[in-house]
């Protein structure tokens, strides 16, 4: 192996190495690139000449008409969160289902599909869905375990399900990667992939993983009915049809208004975005929720959000310049295609590295630093993008919920009762954990599950 290739594979473990210790995530990703950039230069075996593409690259980011939409997402789904649609949705459902053997656990799973097709920000629905309902369901005589197993997957349903910062940040990335590896292929007029065309793949499969959640709630209840009982009473009626249309129609137009204008053709994703931010300003304003300190507080979130989105992504183009500078991409090509199975077990080989690092580094490391670097190789063994997108997108959800560092882990311990352990949380998520990798296994061995869609809509 030469110098160089070692190189590369030495600074992605370094990169990997210092994101452990801590350090943020774009200084480490930039600032490892450049020492090692500098020490290949001492080498020989690294040109500084490459560098001078980062401008161009940085301006190319800046005006991605595409990433416009992560701002507005990020926006609407801040909004909402004010907005106490989650609370109205959670004592909803909780009455309507909660006096059913499992009814709370059914009631969560719904409330985060439902806030994941509104907002797509996993950790507000964890937050919420903890305040809320985990003590309710601790009263109810709930395992500790389950509840907040139920929890922390149902809160992390927003990074799959669309509209998600996921796949339109997966999205971009696909679409480069995807015209790259046609390109090296003679192809110069490659089918285009878009986030739209991921936004459809991913639908049936997020639907698929609330079904396995509701599954395994439904064996829990009749195989352990112990630890999912009943509310045997409770001091409110159950909901009427007027008041379940009042809670549910709200969200259900402006999910209509938001996804089905992007499925249906008639508006992009970032001009439905923009259409989300209006419809979630205005659902606020109906619920009385609205002042200027909390469009304030909702501005701050937004900008802190969106900003670190960006400065990591600018980080990472470093490391990927760097890294292809190296000739890391070209060790990465050689080692996946000599492995058993060619195309599939190259797949299996990216879902495992993707899956391992999962426990130690946030899903938005994940995407910046090894999609771009084996998207192009995969893709250019024929393996469909969209296929290829929701299966890193399910992976990646799954780093929310491993520990140590798992996010909503995290968010749950702090919301959660003294009485519940940590312990607990970590073992409540592995039923959750090996659900999202069955739900992984039936995708990959039926990939028409995300490709079926977006051919029916798009051709």
């Amino acid at each position: 192996m030469a110098l160089a290739e070692i190189l590369a594979l030495l600074m992605f473990a370094t990169v990997i190495g210092v994101l452990l210790l801590g350090f943020p995530v774009a200084l480490t990703l930039a600032g490892t690139s450049l020492f090692f950039a500098g020490l290949g230069h001492s080498l020989n075996v690294f040109s500084f000449s490459l560098l001078g593409a980062l401008p161009s690259r940085f301006f190319g980011i800046m005006t991605n008409e595409i990433l416009v939409a992560v701002p507005l997402f990020i926006f609407m789904g801040v909004m909402l969160e004010r907005s106490q649609i989650a609370e109205q949705l959670l004592r909803t459902m909780g009455l309507l289902f909660g006096r059913l053997r499992g009814g709370l656990g059914y009631s969560v799973i719904i409330v985060g599909m439902l806030l994941a097709a509104s907002t797509g920000i996993a950790g507000a629905a964890v937050v919420t869905m903890g305040l809320l309902s985990l003590p309710t369901m601790l009263r109810a005589g709930y395992d500790p375990r389950l509840a907040t197993g139920t929890i922390c997957a149902s809160g992390t349903l927003g990074q799959i399900i669309p509209p998600s910062i996921v796949l339109v940040l997966l999205g971009d990335i696909l679409q480069g990667a995807n015209t790259q590896a046609q390109l090296a292929k003679g192809n110069f007029a490659p089918d285009p992939v878009s986030v739209i065309d991921l936004f459809a793949g991913a639908f049936l499969p997020g639907m698929m993983l609330v079904g396995l959640y509701v599954g395994w709630q439904a064996l829990m209840a009749i195989f352990r009915p112990d630890s999912c009982p009943s509310m045997l009473e409770s001091h409110e009626e159950r909901p009427g049809a007027g008041e379940i249309l009042e809670v549910l129609l709200p969200p259900a137009l402006l999910i209509l208004a938001v996804l089905g204008s992007i499925l249906g053709g008639i508006a992009t994703p970032t001009e439905s975005a923009a259409v989300g931010g209006v419809g979630a300003v205005l659902l606020a304003a109906l619920r009385r929720n609205l002042n200027l300190g909390v469009f304030r507080d909702v501005i701050r979130t937004t900008t802190q959000i969106s900003s670190m989105v960006f400065v990591i992504l600018l980080g990472a183009t470093v490391f990927s310049l760097v890294f292809r500078g190296f000739g890391g991409d070209e060790t990465i090509a050689r080692y996946l295609t000599s492995l058993p199975g060619g195309a599939f077990g190259a797949m299996v080989a990216v879902m495992a590295l993707m899956f391992l690092l999962g426990f130690f580094l946030d899903f938005i490391e994940i995407i910046f630093v090894v999609v771009p670097i084996v998207g192009p190789i995969l893709l250019g063994m024929d393996l469909h993008p969209v296929w290829l997108g929701v299966m890193i997108a399910i992976n990646v959800q799954t780093s929310f919920l491993t520990p140590p560092f798992g996010f909503a882990l995290f968010y749950l311990r702090g919301v959660a009762p003294p009485e519940v352990k940590t312990m607990d949380i970590y073992r409540g998520i592995i039923p959750f954990v090996a659900i999202q990798l069955i739900g992984l296994a039936i995708l990959a061995t039926f990939p028409a599950i995300a490709t079926w869609l977006p051919t029916k809509l798009f051709g």
